[in-house]
Order: C-alpha cells, then sequence, then structure tokens
C-alpha cells in the first residue's frame, strides 16, 4: 500500500511540474529592437550621425565620382546612397561594392514614380501617375506598385521615393503635372495608397511625397521656393488629405517639401523642410505620424538658396526630419551636426530617435541579414513578360471617352464609308494609323495643304484627328495652329479626336463641334494600339479623367463602353 501510495505521489508531483511548465507563456524576443539597440551601442558619434545622410549616387559617371562615393562611406560613415542616371548592372556591381565597404549596411534609394525606368536604362516603365489616375480598378495600380517593388528588391533598392500624393489642382504645375494622380483627393489616395500597398508588399518601403502639399503651386522648387498661400483649413481638408489616410495605413516614409507655406510657418521665407512647426508639430505631434521623415534634395534651389551648405542640413535635421537627402556637401554638414551635438545644441535623445528609426527600417527592409546583388540574369529579371502586360493592362483601363454624340464610336469594321486621318502634334503617328488601317479603309491626309486639305475633306464621311506629342509629361496646351484645325474641320465634318497626351493639352480647345473625344494619356505603342481597339469596338473603355480639362470636361467625367 506504501508503495503504491508513494508511486501515486510521484505521478501527482509530475503532472503538477508539466502543468507549471506548460502554463508559461515564451518571452517573446523583439529582434528588431535587438538588432537595431546592439548596433546603436557600438557607434561612434561620426556614424550616428552619418547614418542621417542619404547623399546622390550615379552609375554613368567616371572613376572619380565613384572615388568619391566610397571616401565618404569610409571617412563619414554614410548612411545611404539614393541612385539616379545609370543602368542596372552598373549601379547593382557599384551597389555591391560600396556595401562591402560600409561598417553598417547602407539604405539604397530610388525615384521609381513609374518603374526604375524614371532613372535607370534598360529596365520597364509604367505609365505616369496621371494616367493610372484616369483607372477605375485600383487592384491594377497595386499590381504594379507590387511589380515595381519586386523590381526594386531584385536591384537592392530598399526605398523606392513614391508615391506622389500631391492634388494637382493646378493644371499649370510646372514640376508635379502628370506626376500627381489627378485633382481629386479622394481617387488620389485611393490611388497612392494601392501603389503604396503592392510596393510594401514586395518588402520595399514607400515614401509619400511631397508634403505638405506641392500641386497647386505654379514654380519648380527645384529652381526657386514656391508659395502655397492657402488658409489652415483648405491645407487641412485638400493637401493633407491623403497623407492623414496613408499614415493610418502604414506608409514607412514621409518627403517634405521645400515650399513656403505663410498659414502654416509665420517666418518669412523660410521653407516647409526647415521649419519645426510643419516637421515637428503639424507632421508630428498633430498629425501623429512615426514613420521615417526625408527632406527632399537638399541641393534644390527651394531650400539651397536659403543658406549654406551644412548650415541648411543642421536646420533641418533640428526641424525634425530623420534623413536629409542629396546634400550639398556631406562633410561639411555631418561636422556640423556633430558640432551641434557638442556643444549640446542637439541631444543625445534627438539624434538617437532619428538614427535608430533609421536602423529600425533597415532592420524591416532586410538588412540586418545583407547580401549581395545577384548580377547575373539581371537584365531579363528586370524586363519580364509581367512588365509588359501590366503596363498594357494599365494603359487600356486608363483610355477615356469624353464626348460620343451620336454613338459615332465604335464604328464598324470594314465600312463602306470613307473615312480620313489627319495628324496633328509634333510626334508620328506611324502605329496608331497602321493599326487604324488594319481594321478598315483609311486615307491619311496628313500631308495635304491647307488648300487641298478643306477640298479632299469634303469627299469624306468621318475624320479621325491623332495628335501626337513627343513627351507626354508636357502638360501645356497644345499650338494654336493645331487648335484652329481641329475647331474647323470639326464644324463641317464628323469627328473623331484622339489625344496621345495628357487632358490638359485641350484646355484652350473648343470641343463644341467635336463628335468624339478620346484621351489616351501617353503616345506610347499600348496606347496607339488599344485606341484603335476602342475606335473600331474591339476593345471597351472605361477610364475617367483624373483631372478636368475645362467645366464642360470635369474630373471623373467618362463614358463606359463594353467591348
Amino acid at each position: 500500500m506504501k508503495k503504491l501510495l508513494t508511486i501515486m505521489s510521484i505521478m501527482l508531483l509530475m503532472v503538477a511540474s508539466c502543468a507549471k511548465v506548460t502554463s508559461k507563456r515564451p518571452i517573446e524576443i523583439d529582434e528588431r529592437a535587438q538588432w537595431v539597440d546592439s548596433v546603436y551601442s557600438g557607434m561612434s558619434l561620426k556614424e550616428k550621425v552619418g547614418q542621417l545622410f542619404m547623399v546622390s549616387a550615379y552609375s554613368n559617371r567616371n572613376n572619380s565620382h565613384t572615388d568619391s562615393i566610397q571616401k565618404l562611406i569610409n571617412d563619414y560613415h554614410l548612411g545611404g546612397l539614393i541612385f539616379f542616371q545609370g543602368g542596372p548592372i552598373r549601379q547593382a556591381t557599384q551597389t555591391n561594392h560600396y556595401q562591402s565597404i560600409s561598417k553598417i549596411p547602407l539604405f539604397i534609394g530610388i525615384d521609381g514614380e513609374w518603374g526604375l525606368n524614371m532613372r535607370l536604362d534598360s529596365t520597364s516603365r509604367y505609365p505616369y501617375n496621371m494616367t493610372l489616375g484616369a483607372i477605375t480598378d485600383n487592384k491594377t495600380i497595386r499590381k504594379i506598385g507590387e511589380q515595381i517593388g519586386k523590381d526594386c528588391k531584385r536591384m537592392g533598392i530598399h526605398i523606392n521615393f513614391a508615391p506622389v500624393v500631391d492634388i494637382n489642382t493646378n493644371s499649370k504645375n510646372p514640376v508635379i503635372g502628370v506626376r500627381s494622380f489627378g485633382e481629386d483627393k479622394v481617387n488620389v489616395t485611393e490611388k497612392a495608397w494601392a501603389f503604396t500597398d503592392g510596393l510594401q508588399s514586395a518588402g520595399v518601403l514607400a515614401c509619400a511625397k511631397h508634403f505638405p502639399g506641392h500641386g497647386d503651386t505654379a514654380s519648380d522648387s527645384h529652381k526657386t521656393l514656391p508659395t502655397v498661400s492657402f488658409s489652415k483649413e483648405r491645407i487641412d481638408a485638400i493637401e493633407l488629405y491623403p497623407y492623414k489616410e496613408l499614415f493610418n495605413k502604414g506608409v514607412a516614409g514621409v518627403m517634405v517639401a521645400h515650399l513656403n507655406v505663410p498659414n502654416l510657418e509665420s517666418q518669412e521665407g523660410l521653407p516647409s523642410s526647415l521649419s519645426y512647426k510643419i516637421v515637428t508639430e503639424l507632421l508630428k505631434e498633430r498629425l501623429g505620424y512615426e514613420g521615417l521623415i526625408f527632406t527632399d534634395a537638399l541641393n534644390m534651389k527651394g531650400v539651397a538658396d536659403y543658406g549654406q551648405p551644412g548650415d541648411i542640413d543642421l536646420a533641418a535635421f533640428k526641424a525634425g526630419n530623420d534623413v536629409l537627402l542629396f546634400t550639398e556637401d556631406a562633410p561639411k554638414a555631418i561636422l556640423k551636426v556633430m558640432e551641434a551635438y557638442d556643444q549640446a545644441d542637439i541631444s543625445e535623445a534627438r539624434l538617437a530617435h532619428s538614427v535608430k528609426k533609421i536602423l529600425a527600417a533597415k532592420f524591416d527592409a532586410g538588412l540586418n541579414h545583407y547580401e549581395p546583388i545577384e548580377t547575373e540574369g539581371l537584365i531579363n529579371d528586370l524586363n519580364q513578360d509581367v512588365n509588359t502586360l501590366l503596363y498594357e493592362e494599365a494603359i487600356r483601363n486608363a483610355i477615356t471617352l469624353v464626348k460620343n454624340e451620336h454613338q459615332i464610336v465604335p464604328l464598324e469594321k470594314n465600312t463602306q464609308e470613307r473615312i480620313a486621318f489627319l495628324k496633328l502634334g509634333d510626334d508620328s503617328p506611324g502605329l496608331f494609323l497602321e493599326s487604324l488601317k488594319l481594321k478598315s479603309n483609311i486615307t491619311d491626309i496628313s500631308n495635304l495643304s491647307p488648300i487641298k486639305l478643306s477640298e479632299e475633306l469634303s469627299q469624306y464621311d468621318k475624320v479621325i484627328i491623332g495628335y501626337h506629342r513627343k513627351n507626354s509629361r508636357i502638360t501645356k496646351a497644345i499650338s494654336a495652329a493645331d487648335k484652329k484645325i481641329i475647331e474647323n474641320i470639326s464644324k463641317d465634318h464628323k469627328t473623331i479626336l484622339t489625344v496621345f497626351a495628357s487632358q490638359y493639352s485641350l484646355k484652350e480647345t473648343n470641343l463644341d463641334d467635336v463628335e468624339s473625344v478620346l484621351i489616351s494619356y501617353e503616345n506610347s505603342e499600348a496606347a496607339n494600339k488599344a485606341t484603335a481597339e476602342i475606335i473600331f469596338g474591339e476593345s471597351g473603355v472605361h477610364g475617367t479623367l483624373p483631372a478636368s480639362i475645362s467645366n464642360d470636361f470635369p474630373v471623373r467625367l467618362g463614358i463606359d463602353i463594353e467591348q
């Protein structure tokens, strides 16, 4: 009996012991914080301050440029590089070298608003944001963001300084224009988040720009300091709307513009990027943003004219920015910040706040386990079929029909009607005309003199006018001569006007007598082919205007026709 009781006692103790062990919750280790703290604790003051700087790098320059970058990394412990012009193999090779000599892995960034092709040759490009703003299904924009993220990841790029979330309410804006998703704040925000969500799902950080809003300016901050004279209430309701939404959803970074905003900063002429009231009090405290805060490029005239290199960088850091982008003089700027620290003008807490945020972002980008870029197969990987198909999908869904009297579009294929084609603009209509001719008997009358043109047109039932612009980024109105031709022809002939340029190009044209107006936004192969298919009913048209042309053609106007 004793033996039985002893065995039972031992069993009960074992059960109790097991119960105690299984009831304990495992202690979660915050690997991110642990890595950040371990790296930070081993850094010198110079290394900490160096983390605040990302300087410009180019893979299409000579050895003296790469030597200068190498020296900055070795001597001043830069936090990162923002790459500009060059090619994929050259940039990847340079990145691998620069990373190999950096004690702490470098943060690599790029302006890839419409993909790597914005900066790198031999890479795929996507439509401008304004074109994407015409698309009604945001899933397409998310897919583009994700693919751009994958391309960045393949290139060893950790942050893409995109998307632009400026509300382009000024059609004469010289620097934003088609880089914006449009003039409707809700549409801009939805598109910007779709892009951001896709990009960050691929492991690349997004950066919303240009805070607090560069959309309604008539000057370029690269050349001067633009003024935004709106009231606080207007800025809060319009310009800040997309930022507030994206902050809540988790955009990794934000870029502060160089703007004069008198109703947010009372000091006359102080750029927003150097304003404590705008960067710290508004962005960080009132809006509660905790992600990485970047200055716009500090070599831009909008801020560079305000003070000396080094002094500007220090002022930007004291205003509350974390990362100082494209400094004019990194050694001078780093020493200025170190001097301010030594004089207790910058506290340890303030320095640690930004440096640890930067290190945490590097952890999020996978730099705690850095691996070199594999250059073999790189060009092929960046130019897969998915890139081409996504571009075509986007263009096809963006094309917008803003007028279609008497349902003139679509035309019947192989119709017996006589149809003339007239080319306007500064680029060849070759591909568009070829695509039209595959579908019906089209006669090109573009080379006729004005007198013969008038005589010849009387023989035709309809006229297709193709306006082709070489540079789709230009938003200025079409020439007075082309405007006059469109207005004169449409008075006496049934006219289909197709515009391979920004919708803004029509802002001064009277379209009252034009039967049908199609905006294709970009003068690309895909746009030319898709527009011809829409005219002949082989493809539907579903886009809506991302920004207004006039009171008669307002934002979000679009006539939907199924295939």
